[in-house]
């Protein structure tokens, strides 16, 4: 009752002015309503993301960080790797070369020596007096002889002048004969002692390293002892033999014959240090049918003395040279479905996945004759989590191709 007499008491002024309030409120809700349902139409197409509801906005999505390397244009060297073992020019068993007792060794175990120097001595004494006796049993027999010849003088006057008979003669120039032989033989038992005498001095017959003593003084020694008294290895130079499979013998003979030497480099057994640099020395004759090689040998001047007989290496023969070849690591390579792909970095740093071909792939470093050109970038690290068209970040941006420890 008070409320419908306080509109019946109101003015018409008043009433118009209360209509056109509610008439902007109703305005002002459709434009709200409005305003939510295009809101609401542009979150389920996907031009606004949910998360920036209620005005406030957030960051963008950072792209997938990656390492990237541009491709480079090089001369790509083609390598043959095969396991092999260091071997000695000549290795020498150094024996005595007569009996007696060994009174001195004038080596250190471990020392370099040279042909002709003086390794050890044997007791020369017992030489010494067989090369007296044979001395003295020679100007017994030159006597002799000197006397036989002298009464053949004697008998051919007297056969002359028909003293005495033609077989008498004959008897004493059988006689002088005879003693010559035996002045010979003499003069070869003075010449063998001699001999006996130079072997009581062993002499080095190469130029190499003394192994392990393995007799000492004092030892009574053999000329037929198995072991002997010391080993001798040629260090400088020295060859590596290793087996090369012969799928790849065609490409070696042809530039063997050809002439061409051909460089190996000798690294550990890790791969990550090159030992010395040579050349391809000879190849064998046959392949082994069990294993489906060939045994090359590769000669090196050795002169720090990187090589130590025996020893295993990795032997890289260098084959071929591809100049001006498109080089990448062989990390940026993948496989997919659809085949071999590297993820190409563009400028506006997202990836394109790129079909490529192949080539040959050394130390960690792969020739690439198709798909990339130089300078392009490649993803060599985090391409396991990227697809075709996602933005990355690169984070390190490397300015070479070679890879770490790649030569």
């Amino acid at each position: 009752m008070i409320t419908q007499d306080a509109e019946k008491s109101e003015s018409p002024e008043q009433k118009g002015s209360r209509g056109l309030r509610r008439r902007w409120w109703i305005i002002l809700l459709v434009v709200c309503l409005l305003a939510l349902g295009a809101y609401a139409l542009l979150v389920r197409t996907g031009k606004v993301p949910l998360g920036n509801a209620g005005g406030q906005g957030k960051a963008p999505v950072p792209g997938i960080p990656v390492v990237a390397v541009q491709a480079k244009k090089s001369d790509f060297k083609v390598y043959i790797t095969g396991l092999g073992s260091v071997t000695p020019v000549y290795t020498v068993t150094v024996k005595s070369r007569v009996d007696g007792q060994l009174m001195e060794v004038l080596y250190r175990e471990g020392q370099m020596v040279n042909q002709g120097d003086v390794l050890a001595l044997i007791d020369p004494r017992p030489f010494q007096v067989q090369l007296t006796q044979a001395e003295g049993q020679m100007a017994r027999d030159q006597a002799l002889l000197k006397n036989a010849q002298v009464d053949l003088e004697r008998y051919r006057v007297l056969w002359k002048e028909d003293s005495i008979q033609k077989q008498q003669l004959d008897t004493q120039e059988a006689l002088v004969r005879q003693y010559e032989g035996v002045v010979k033989t003499d003069q070869g038992q003075i010449d063998n002692a001699k001999l006996q005498l130079i072997y009581c001095r062993i002499t080095s017959p190469i130029t190499g390293r003394v192994g392990l003593r393995l007799v000492d003084p004092g030892n009574i020694v053999h000329a037929n002892d198995t072991n002997g008294l010391l080993v001798i290895t040629q260090l400088q130079p020295i060859t590596v033999v290793f087996p090369i499979p012969e799928d790849n013998l065609p490409m070696v003979l042809g530039k063997v014959k050809a002439g061409q030497q051909l460089p190996v480099e000798a690294f550990d057994r890790g791969e990550t240090r090159k030992l010395a640099e040579g050349t391809l020395l000879t190849l064998d004759n046959q392949v082994d049918p069990s294993t489906g090689t060939v045994r090359f040998k590769a000669i090196f001047a050795n002169k720090n003395d990187e090589l130590f007989p025996n020893q295993f290496v990795n032997a890289h023969l260098l084959v071929d040279v591809k100049a001006g070849a498109t080089v990448v690591p062989a990390s940026a390579t993948q496989r997919g479905p659809r085949g071999t792909y590297v993820y190409v970095v563009k400028t506006d740093n997202t990836v394109s996945q790129r079909l490529i071909e192949m080539g040959e792939t050394q130390r960690g470093q792969t020739v690439i004759r198709s798909g990339i050109s130089p300078g392009e970038r490649v993803v060599v690290d985090g391409a396991e989590r990227l697809r075709d068209g996602a933005k990355v970040e690169v984070k390190v941006q490397a300015d070479d191709a070679t890879p770490k420890g790649g030569r």
